[in-house]
C-alpha cells in the first residue's frame, strides 16, 4: 500500500481523527520536485499557498552541475472547509529557483525588501550553497516579482556550511523575530561546497540587533528544528547516520534532542539537553509541533509522531518516506515524498507553528 496510517498508542487516534484520509496531489517525475521546506501560507480568497524545495538533480545538458529548484504550489479551495472542499492544484517553479543556491528548510517570514518599506510576506529560505554562492538564509518575497536577498552567509567571517532548516521565534524567552538555524557539513560531503570553516553547529540570529550567537554543539549532522508551542523548548534533529556520500552508519545518532530555553543574563541560552526519539527507519529530517506539543518529524517511511513525552504514538506511512512536511489548516497534512505531494487529513490538529 502506498500510504496508511499506523498506531503504535491509543492516543494516535486522537491525532489522526475517526477518519484519516491521505491523497495524491502532484506527481512529477522529472526531478524530485517535493524533498524540502513545506512552507504554507493560507490566503483570505481560499486560494492556498505551498512552498516547496527540490531535491539536488543535475542541471539538464551538463554531467556535474547540481542544483535545486524552487516550486510554488496552488490550492484552490472550492469551500470553505478543507475538510470537505473540492480542491484544484496549480504547481509551477518560481522564476526566482536558483537565486537560493541549493535551497533546502523554509519558514513564513516578514521582511521588508526596501529600506523604509513595511514588512511583507516572504519564506526565509535555507540556502546550503554552492562553490560560487554562499550557503545562508534569504528570504524571497512571496508577491511578484519574487525578489530574493540574502539576509545571512557567515559567522562573523567564516562563511557557514550548508545551512539546512530554520525557525523564527516569537516568545520573550527566545528571543521574538530571532532567526533560530541549523548548519550540518552536508554541502561539503556532497561535492558542491568547500571544506567546512566551522563546527556542525546551531546559531541564533538577532535581526534587529544584528547579533550572531552559537546556541548548540556537539552534533555530527544538525538538521531539523523546531520549537514546542510555548518555546520552551528546541527539538534539534541530529541525522548523524546519513553522510552526504550517502553512506549510513548504524552507529551514530538518527536522533531527536530536547533542549530547554533558559534565560540567563537576559538572554536565551539551550539547556538540559536530552535524547528525545530515536528514528527506527531512516532520519528524522524536518521536524514541527501540533498545538498539543505532539512532535512529529519526517523519516525513511513517512511522518512519525511522538508525544511531548517522547512515546511513539504512531506513523504516516508513504513508500519512500518523507525528508519533510507541513501542516495546512483544518487537520491538513501535506507530505514531500521526492516526486510526489501527498495531502494527508488528519483530525483536529493544528501546527504550532501558524495555530490554523
Amino acid at each position: 500500500m502506498a500510504a496508511s496510517f499506523v498506531a503504535h498508542d491509543p492516543a494516535f487516534a486522537d491525532i489522526v481523527g475517526a477518519n484519516p484520509t491521505i491523497d495524491l496531489l502532484v506527481e512529477f517525475d522529472e526531478y524530485p520536485f517535493a524533498h524540502e521546506a513545506g512552507v504554507f501560507f493560507e490566503n483570505a480568497d481560499n486560494t492556498d499557498s505551498l512552498y516547496i524545495t527540490s531535491n539536488r538533480f543535475l542541471r539538464p545538458g551538463t554531467e556535474d552541475e547540481q542544483i535545486v529548484r524552487i516550486s510554488h504550489v496552488t490550492l484552490a479551495r472550492h469551500g470553505s472547509d478543507a475538510r470537505t472542499a473540492a480542491t484544484t492544484v496549480h504547481t509551477e517553479m518560481t522564476a526566482v529557483s536558483e537565486a537560493v543556491p541549493t535551497g533546502n528548510g523554509g519558514v513564513n517570514f516578514s521582511y521588508s525588501f526596501a529600506e523604509g518599506a513595511a514588512p511583507e510576506d516572504a519564506v526565509l529560505f535555507c540556502a546550503q550553497g554552492s562553490r560560487a554562492q554562499p550557503s545562508g538564509l534569504y528570504a524571497m518575497q512571496v508577491a511578484a516579482p519574487n525578489k530574493v536577498e540574502l539576509v545571512l552567509s557567515d559567522f562573523f567571517g567564516r562563511p557557514f556550511n550548508s545551512v539546512n532548516d530554520v525557525v523564527v521565534a516569537t516568545s520573550q524567552k527566545a528571543g521574538p523575530g530571532s532567526i533560530w538555524f541549523t548548519d550540518p557539513p552536508y554541502g561539503y560531503e556532497q561535492g558542491y561546497r568547500d571544506r567546512p570553516m566551522l563546527p556542525s553547529q546551531v546559531y541564533r540570529y538577532d535581526p534587529v540587533r544584528k547579533s550572531m550567537r552559537a546556541m548548540a554543539d556537539g552534533l555530527g549532522h544538525p538538521n531539523g528544528i523546531c520549537f514546542s508551542p510555548d518555546e520552551n523548548v528546541v527539538y534539534i534533529t541530529d541525522t548523524d547516520w546519513l553522510h552526504g556520500s550517502g553512506e549510513t552508519d548504524d552507529a551514530r545518532a538518527s536522533t531527536i534532542y530536547a533542549y530547554d530555553v533558559i534565560s540567563v543574563s537576559g538572554e536565551p541560552f539551550l539547556a538540559n539537553r536530552r535524547l528525545f526519539a530515536m528514528a527506527d527507519n531512516g532520519i528524522p529530517d524536518g521536524i514541527k509541533c501540533d498545538l498539543h506539543g505532539n512532535v512529529y518529524s519526517g523519516c525513511g517511511d513517512g511522518v512519525h509522531v511522538w508525544s511531548p513525552g517522547g512515546v511513539l504514538l504512531g506513523r504516516i506511512k508513504v513508500e519512500g518516506g518523507a525528508a519533510n512536511f507541513c501542516f495546512g489548516r483544518d487537520g491538513e497534512m501535506f507530505l514531500l515524498n521526492e516526486t510526489r505531494l501527498w495531502r494527508a487529513q488528519l483530525g483536529s490538529v493544528k501546527g504550532a507553528l501558524l495555530g490554523i
